[in-house]
């Protein structure tokens, strides 16, 4: 390991609420801190806030009185640069200003000694751009930490165009001496998490503008089919819409305004009328005393088909088969190469979301991807206007008899779990195939910094061979934006698998 001793003298610019996070981070760890701010007494009023969090940390039976006042000791607010000259790293967390960032760091060189490692805690400018004003930017690196920091694990180390290999290691190896979870990418806009999760927000939000659910159900329908902690317009009213629609149209900007990345109108609209979320009082909901959070659409009970006819494995949702014979319909299971299907008695179909919609063919129902079938609490259905009402009345009944609530959408491409997944599944492959990262920072990542229920590399392998790819595929017939269209790395993927599969057969 060559993590920075605890010896050594750990600095912190800019006092606001990550840098205070960073500084307890490292002070409880063991170092000796010091608090810089530009602004006069707010380094001191800074260190009064950490000890404050610190007696909290007492009181839940996180450290003992001792500890705390150890790390009180330890740390010290500075009046002037030229007082972090003994650090052996120095983290910034000031504006998100290039300019202001890169003059800093300038003046730092100037002041610490050659082996003080120099880190950014940018959630949105380029690593190699600060690092281009330093004389020596190979000591340079990106610390990305996740707020709050003193809870969160993860920590993405950002190597930029010109940081050194033994800079990077030092680095992650002091964040993981620190406790933390840290993964290594390189400089790419929005990093792992704000790059790959981007889909997430982007497709339930496409899908409230097709007019294909509102936001409550589109919400419930992410958790509650498709295992997500919390769904992505309770999560940016969270976050603050201004925030993260920033995020989206910054990540954008730098991918040169890719369609895969294009921000949402309709979340546009919102933050211009100073909806932005929580903090403003309204957001996609609101949250003014009184207030009632709007209920997701869900069926009236119905009665179930007595039997069904499947056709296929049913590829994903295979285990909808035991399901259904578990809940006392006859199952009838033919040969017939047709693809994958439920027939019901109505003469109809239900359909794996493939990307298709239901105005293409003649009583056709789709439902949607689940995390876990089994553990699902709620489905969501698509038809069109030209699917029969007794079909879609068997579809609704088959899946409230295997326990589920069923929410019906409009006839949307791909639907909302498997539209998002698949999304999700094609930035990490790409990411991959770019070097970004490797498929277990990606996975760790995702999980340890939006919480998601399995990382989109290992989401990929459990649903088989080529499934996002011909999801993706179909959707970008229907969307020929390029925003759907399959990348290189997802391709590659997909048949790279397809020949390993093809072997062990």
């Amino acid at each position: 390991m060559t993590a920075i001793a605890l010896s050594r003298t750990v600095a912190v610019v800019g006092t606001g609420t990550m840098g205070q996070g960073i500084a307890q981070v490292a002070l409880v760890a063991g170092h000796l801190v010091r608090l810089y701010d530009a602004v006069p007494g707010r380094a001191a009023e800074a260190a009064e806030a950490i000890g404050a969090r610190l007696d909290r940390l007492v009181e839940k039976g996180r450290i003992d009185a001792a500890e705390r006042d150890a790390a009180r000791a330890r740390l010290h607010p500075a009046a002037d640069l030229a007082e972090l000259a003994d650090a052996a790293l120095v983290v910034e967390a000031v504006l998100e200003d290039l300019s202001v960032k890169q003059e800093l760091f300038t003046a730092l060189e100037g002041v610490v000694s050659d082996d003080c490692l120099l880190a950014t805690n940018t959630s949105s400018l380029s690593v190699t751009a600060i690092a281009a004003a330093l004389s020596t930017p190979g000591r340079f690196v990106g610390l990305h930490f996740f707020n709050p920091a003193p809870l969160l694990p993860l920590v993405e180390v950002v190597s930029g165009f010109a940081t050194e290999s033994a800079a990077a290691t030092r680095a992650y190896d002091t964040a993981k001496a620190w406790g933390k979870t840290p993964v290594r990418c390189t400089d790419t806009p929005g990093f792992i998490v704000n790059r790959i999760a981007r889909p997430f927000y982007a497709e339930a939000f496409a899908i409230y503008e097709e007019r294909g659910a509102d936001p409550a159900t589109i919400d419930a329908v992410l958790r509650e089919c498709g295992g997500f902690k919390m769904g992505p317009f309770e999560l940016t009213d969270l976050i603050g819409q201004d925030v993260n629609e920033a995020v989206t149209r910054s990540v954008w900007e730098s991918f040169f305004q890719s369609p895969k990345f294009i921000p949402s109108l309709a979340q546009r609209r919102l933050v211009e009328s100073g909806r932005h979320g929580r903090k403003s009082g309204h957001g996609w909901y609101a949250y003014e005393d009184g207030a009632e959070r709007p209920e997701p659409h869900t069926a009236p009970p119905t009665q179930p088909p007595a039997k069904v006819t499947v056709e296929g494995d049913l590829g994903p949702a295979h285990e909808l088969l035991g399901m259904i014979r578990e809940a006392g319909i006859a199952v009838h299971e033919t040969d017939e190469d047709k693809g994958t299907r439920i027939l019901l008695p109505s003469g109809g179909q239900l359909v794996l979301a493939d990307g298709q919609t239901s105005a293409e063919f003649r009583d056709v129902v789709y439902f949607d991807l689940a995390l876990d079938y089994r553990a699902a609490t709620r489905i969501a259905l698509s038809a069109s206007e030209v699917t029969g009402w007794e079909t879609l009345r068997q579809s609704i009944g088959l899946f409230q008899a295997l326990g589920k609530k069923v929410s019906v959408v409009g006839d949307v491409p791909g639907m909302i779990v498997a539209r998002t997944v698949a999304m999700l599944v094609d930035l990490a492959a790409d990411a991959v195939a770019k070097g970004v990262a490797t498929p277990e920072d990606i996975d760790t990542a995702m999980r340890l910094g939006v919480n998601y229920p399995l990382g989109p590399v290992e989401w990929g392998r459990k649903l088989g061979r080529a499934w996002a790819h011909e999801l993706l595929d179909e959707l970008d017939a229907r969307v020929p934006t390029g925003r759907y269209a399959p990348s290189l790395g997802l391709y590659r993927q997909s048949y790279v698998q397809m020949e390993k599969d093809e072997a062990g057969a």
